[in-house]
Formats: structure tokens, C-alpha cells, sequence
């Protein structure tokens, strides 16, 4: 298996960090040491669920959920590539009783599959307008629509070290919302997907918000993962460098580590 858990591990105190897991999950590193997780696929659980091979991994499993303490772990809804129903319970277990998950309110019904209520006393249900704080993460869930089946879905602006990472979470385009986030701060790092299915942002959608709040950084997600999703980086990018060339851009590939105080 690729050594991603001990590229995390080794990862210098005093700066940070932001891994890509591949889908929609990322790993942010404290400058202290601690991390947190938002929306980790780590497993193959979404084919077995969905029962075709749209859904199978296209991209490799990086880490093991035993391999790393988490001070916290995110999950913005229910669908399990952003709550994986094989992984999260081992990261809650994984010998601490230290990792809390944050999980929209629709997730109760998967804690219950998965029998996690031996943790209930580190759950915590949340939807938006609600702010929580864990070890070195200021973590405040926002406004997110993915359409009348997971009408409990988040967005998420995690603060850390003095910057904001916002993570919108799976959302169709709400122009409106922006000023809200805006009020929030500038994001310094901004989050979103591309792919266009399932109600999502599509590349000329998550190209307009990103114009409309002019983060320092915009990086996309929710490709590559499976055949049934969609979603191009390669127009995503054109889009961006034509119409907005001023904005910079990441494409992470999955396993890529970024150093946020040397991008900004």
C-alpha cells in the first residue's frame, strides 16, 4: 500500500498541511500535529451499496483507517463516499477514545448500521449555522443543498493556524449564500465539486462561485473516483484560465500533500 500514513505522520510541526484522500476527502494537518478529516473514502463500500460497476473504485486505497489519530472526522451527509460505512467506524475506534465525528443529521441512521453507538458521547450531529471546536480545528457548518434526498447535507469552513479552508461540501449553485460566507472571511482555501451529477456543481458552476468569493486558492474535487460521476479537471482549469486567470488554481492528484502557508 502507498505510504501516504507516514508521509502525514512526517509532515514538519509549524506549518499547514492539506493531503488529498481522492472523491471529496482531505486531511488537514494543525501546525501543531493534529489532524481532521472531512468526507474520507477510504474503503469500496459505495460499489456494494450501488450494486454496479459505475461505482467501482477507480482510484487505489491510499490509507488504512487504523493508520492515523484523528482529533476529529467530518462527514458532510449521508452517501457513502463521504460516510464511509466500512472506514468510519474503525476511525473512531482505531485503540483512542479522543476521535469525535461531526456527521450531518441524516447520519444517524448509518451510525445505527454500523453500530456505533458505543460512541455516541463523540458524536455530534450537526447542520448549518452551527460552529464546534475540536483540539486545534474551529469548525463552523454552513448552508449546502444535494437535492430533496439529503436535505440534512453541510458545508464546512474549517479554521486552523489563522486560515480558512472552505470545504462546500456536496451543493448545486446558491449565489446567494455567497455574502453569508463571506461574512465568515475570505476563504483562503477553497473546496468544491465539479462533477455536475446528482445535483452537484458542475466546471462552469464551481468556476462562477469560486469568481464570486476569490479565495487565495481554488482546488476541485468529486472526480476520478467513479465512472458514474463525471466531472473534468481539464475544463474545470480552462474555464478558470479564461475566464478568471487571476484566481490560481490547484488540481491535487489523490495522495498530494500542499503546504498552505508556501501557496498563499
Amino acid at each position: 500500500m502507498y505510504d501516504f500514513a507516514n508521509k502525514i505522520s512526517a509532515a514538519g510541526i509549524g506549518q499547514t498541511h492539506l493531503f488529498s484522500v481522492g472523491q471529496a476527502g482531505y486531511i488537514i494537518k494543525s501546525s501543531g500535529g493534529q489532524l481532521l478529516g472531512i468526507d474520507l473514502y477510504l474503503s469500496d463500500c459505495v460499489e456494494r451499496a450501488e450494486g454496479h460497476i459505475g461505482y467501482k473504485r477507480l482510484l487505489p486505497k491510499i490509507l488504512d483507517p487504523g493508520e492515523l489519530d484523528f482529533e476529529g472526522i467530518i462527514a458532510t451527509h449521508p452517501h457513502p463516499d463521504h460516510f464511509d460505512i466500512d472506514a468510519v467506524p474503525e476511525l473512531m475506534g482505531n485503540g483512542n477514545s479522543r476521535t469525535r465525528l461531526f456527521a450531518s443529521m441524516g447520519c444517524d441512521k448509518l451510525v445505527k448500521q454500523t453500530q456505533m453507538e458505543y460512541f455516541q458521547d463523540r458524536i455530534t450531529y450537526v447542520k448549518a449555522d452551527e460552529t464546534y471546536r475540536v483540539g486545534d480545528f474551529k469548525i463552523s457548518f454552513v448552508n449546502c443543498d444535494h437535492g430533496a434526498g439529503t436535505p440534512d447535507a453541510v458545508g464546512v469552513i474549517v479554521e486552523v493556524d489563522g486560515k480558512r479552508i472552505y470545504e462546500v461540501g456536496d451543493t448545486c449553485l446558491h449565489l446567494e449564500w455567497v455574502n453569508e460566507i463571506k461574512a465568515a472571511g475570505k476563504p483562503d482555501v477553497l473546496i468544491l465539486p465539479i462533477n455536475g451529477a446528482y445535483g452537484n456543481l458542475n466546471e462552469d458552476e464551481a468556476a462562477e462561485l469560486s469568481n464570486e468569493l476569490k479565495p487565495r486558492l481554488t482546488i476541485p474535487c468529486h472526480y476520478g473516483m467513479f465512472a458514474s460521476h463525471g466531472g473534468d479537471p481539464g475544463k474545470f482549469l480552462n474555464v478558470m484560465t479564461k475566464k478568471y486567470w487571476e484566481l490560481p488554481v490547484l488540481l491535487m492528484t489523490q495522495g498530494e500533500h500542499l503546504v498552505i502557508e508556501e501557496r498563499l
